[in-house]
């Protein structure tokens, strides 16, 4: 037909209606291809018990689709001809589009497989830290996959992008510089969640403070100290300092020293032992391991010691404040006196036998 061979925009209609029939039908198809996966890859997936084949249909289905509206276009523009200078921003065009579609679609995928993988655990742990973690976490690998299509779509349109990394990453040390502290307590946080130094509800002892974790954030722990205050903790200081978990301790090592007077027989030495021995092991407080001695002579008493150890399970007050007081007890119907400080004075007087 002559109507087709007219020129239009410099190119023959019969080409313009190839180009318009390869971007109706990249349209068409990507149109078909949504709605085909949203409603039968769905319908199968939804069947099986594994939910990562939805999640995967899920994500896709877009990007794939966009893609082959994309490479609708591509190709009926092929057909078509605007000069050499165009053509090349076209195909840059074009390049950068792709990787731009390939990088969305990288992007949601990372976004959700890591978000559903940190859901799970979420579930399954009692700490509020994966919950905490998990948008800072799905930001930055979502940032990072954008940032390296960006470069890649930008290398496929021809820029210089070493020039431009170099003045990214210049603003970019200037940033980290501004941010390290706020860097530090994340992975500070991070580090806390991973290696588990302390839950909430232990006692812990950090730079001189003492008391019970409330809550572990990402950016900081809060503890309340044995006098009831909230002291906010910068997470970074885990990982700079020595913590100790009182909490974790597999027993409370508790020493008990008694001085008994001067005069005790030693048979009666043996019989305080005898006694404190008794008190210590049938505490059902008290671990088996236990030591009981005469410790030696001190400068107003004699000293009989013992060591033994309050289960993890018992009260590491109450169980020492009970055996002490059995031990007063015992000791007071025993007739075992207990020695104090005590202070002999000598005075020395003189007699006047001369007189005036």
């Amino acid at each position: 037909m002559e109507f087709l061979d007219n020129d239009f925009l410099g190119n023959p209609l019969s080409e313009w209606g190839i180009a318009l029939l390869w971007a109706f039908g990249g349209v068409l198809i990507g149109g078909i291809m949504f709605k085909w996966v949203s409603r039968r890859l769905k319908k199968i997936a939804g069947k099986t018990a594994n939910k990562l084949d939805d999640l995967i249909i899920d994500q896709v289905e877009e990007p794939i689709g966009m893609g082959l509206v994309i490479m609708g276009l591509w190709f009926g523009y092929d057909h078509l001809y605007f000069g050499e200078s165009a053509d090349v921003f076209m195909g840059h065009a074009f390049s950068m589009a792709v990787a731009l579609d390939i990088t969305w679609l990288i992007a949601r995928l990372v976004d959700s497989l890591v978000g559903n993988v940190l859901s799970s655990i979420s579930e399954k742990s009692d700490s509020k830290m994966v919950s905490q973690i998990a948008p800072i976490l799905r930001k930055t690998l979502r940032s990072t996959v954008w940032a390296l299509g960006v470069i890649m779509a930008l290398n496929n349109a021809g820029y210089d992008v070493g020039a431009l990394l170099a003045g990214v990453g210049i603003g970019g040390l200037a940033m980290a510089m501004a941010a390290k502290d706020f860097v530090a307590n994340i992975f500070g946080g991070i580090t806390v969640f991973v290696d588990k130094p302390f839950v909430v509800g232990d006692r812990v002892q950090l730079d001189g403070v003492d008391g019970m974790v409330q809550e572990i954030g990402i950016r900081s722990t809060r503890i309340k100290t044995l006098a009831g205050r909230i002291v906010t903790i910068p997470n970074h200081k885990f990982t700079d300092s020595v913590v100790e978990n009182v909490t974790a301790e597999p027993a409370r090592k508790v020493r008990v020293d008694l001085g008994l007077t001067y005069d005790t027989a030693p048979e009666r030495i043996e019989e305080a032992i005898a006694i404190l021995n008794e008190i210590v092991v049938k505490h059902a407080g008290t671990e088996e391991d236990n030591i009981i001695w005469f410790n030696g002579f001190g400068d107003f008493s004699l000293n009989v010691s013992a060591i033994y150890y309050v289960r993890k399970d018992a009260d590491v007050m109450l169980t020492p404040g009970a055996i002490n007081l059995e031990i007063l007890r015992r000791f007071n119907e025993a007739k075992l006196d207990f020695a104090f400080p005590t202070q002999t004075l000598i005075h020395e007087g003189s007699a006047d036998n001369g007189s005036k």
